[in-house]
This record gives C-alpha cells, structure tokens and sequence, in this order.
C-alpha cells in the first residue's frame, strides 16, 4: 500500500507507532538533498556488512516437458522458487549417478 501524502496507512510491515516516532521529521531542502552523502560512503563497514551477493551464476535453457497435471498442481502449491526447486532436485538424482 502507497504512503499517503500526509498521513499514515497501514501496511508495509510499520504500525501507527512507528509512524508517529517519525511524524515529525522535518522535510529535506533542496541544499540538503545536493549535500546528502551515499550510505555506503557514511557507513562503509556497515554498508559491506548487509550487501547482499548474488550466488553462482548459471545459464539455464527455457525447456518444454510434459508432467502430470496433478505433480505440477503440487509444485505450483509449494510456492514461489517451485522451478528451482525442481532444478536442485534433478541435480541430485543426477549427482546420485542416477541416468
């Protein structure tokens, strides 16, 4: 949900609460946002200690194959990721040494 131009709504994980610690924050100007300095160049330890990496890169082939409607029912029930999920399980029963 959208934060309402002056005033809260609810939503986004933050409680009515939060907003009201913050409610009177007083709006950047202009010379302030063109002084304001990147995160990263403020805080650099704490900057490196939350970025987040992405994993080993992969290429994948867009592929076609014909289950069972009632198996991809269940994949698709699983939630989001169900494809890589799939992936990692063909992986192991390959690395089992299964062909």
């Amino acid at each position: 949900m959208a934060r309402a131009q002056n005033g809260f709504v609810s939503g986004q994980g933050y409680t009515k609460e939060d907003w009201d610690d913050v409610s009177d924050n007083p709006e950047w100007t202009a010379e302030e946002i063109a002084q304001a300095k990147p995160f990263a160049e403020v805080f650099p330890e704490l900057a490196e200690s939350i970025r987040r990496q992405r994993g080993p890169q992969r290429t994948k082939a867009a592929i076609s194959i014909r289950l069972d409607d009632d198996i991809v029912a269940k994949l698709r029930e699983s939630g989001p990721g169900w494809q890589s999920r799939v992936n990692d399980a063909i992986r192991a029963w390959l690395d089992k040494g299964v062909t």
